[in-house]
């Protein structure tokens, strides 16, 4: 029996996340398990890097699961893809240790969020992206962006995916950088941050707040002190699941 580690990228629209639900809820999870057992697979679960929720898309989630094939890698690359759905596939794949787990194996996680800052509606960008207006300004994201790094205490932008786990986690890097959308009235926002572990909605919280620090209804003093404050309620709704994306997984 191999185990075999293996990239995905999927359009997490229409899913309801990336872990198995109950009966009849979509899930990546699902739709890959589902094409391993049309090829002779007989485990009972995949397991992934980071457990994206419902609506939340993904470029580099790294998952793993054992099988008996006899034929190469690149056959059971075009197996899996020829069974998996058009808004799912897999872009690499090969053979992994036997202890490798994409979630505790992973040093760091990098992800991406996207905003379209434009007072007119774009139905196919805003799949992608949360548009928001009124217009935005960088100097305030940087400063807030700048708080970020290091390890603290974000309770006030997540909670653990764990019962009674703990919030604090370690960010290696936070940043925003903008352009314009070419033709068309708006800019692009691109907020990219990684950390050894997120908490549950943290990216998505992280953004909802220092998207209101950006329009003006708050400074960047206000969201140090809301990541000072360490509870939840001190903070803003989280940003849409549509913005988001996993971008990869390190190890």
């Amino acid at each position: 029996m191999q185990r075999y580690r293996a990239t995905l990228s999927y359009d997490g629209a229409d899913f309801a996340g990336f872990q198995r639900q109950g009966q009849g809820a979509r899930t990546v999870q699902g739709e890959l398990e589902g094409a391993l057992g049309r090829i002779g697979w007989s485990g009972r679960s995949v397991t992934g890097a980071g457990r994206t929720d419902r609506g939340v898309h993904a470029l580099g989630q790294v998952v793993a699961f054992e099988l008996e094939w006899g034929h190469g890698e690149g056959d059971l690359l075009k197996a899996l893809n020829a069974n998996l759905p058009a808004d799912v596939a897999i872009l690499e794949l090969g053979a992994a240790d036997p202890d490798f787990h994409p979630r505790f194996s992973a040093r760091s996680r990098r992800y991406r969020y996207t905003i379209y800052n434009s007072p007119i509606r774009q139905p196919l960008r805003e799949r992608y992206a949360w548009r928001v207006w009124p217009e935005m300004s960088l100097p305030p994201l940087e400063a807030s962006a700048a708080a970020l790094p290091g390890e603290h205490d974000f309770g006030s932008f997540g909670t653990s995916p764990e019962s009674g786990g703990h919030t604090i986690r370690r960010v290696l890097s936070a940043g925003w950088r903008h352009s314009p959308v070419e033709g068309q009235a708006g800019d692009w926002w691109i907020f990219e941050i990684e950390a050894e572990a997120f908490l549950y909605r943290m990216v998505r919280t992280l953004v909802g707040a220092m998207k209101q620090v950006a329009t003006g209804e708050l400074t960047p003093d206000d969201f140090r002190g809301i990541l000072a404050a360490r509870r939840r309620e001190a903070s803003a709704p989280p940003a849409p699941a549509c913005g988001l994306c996993l971008v990869e997984a390190k190890y």
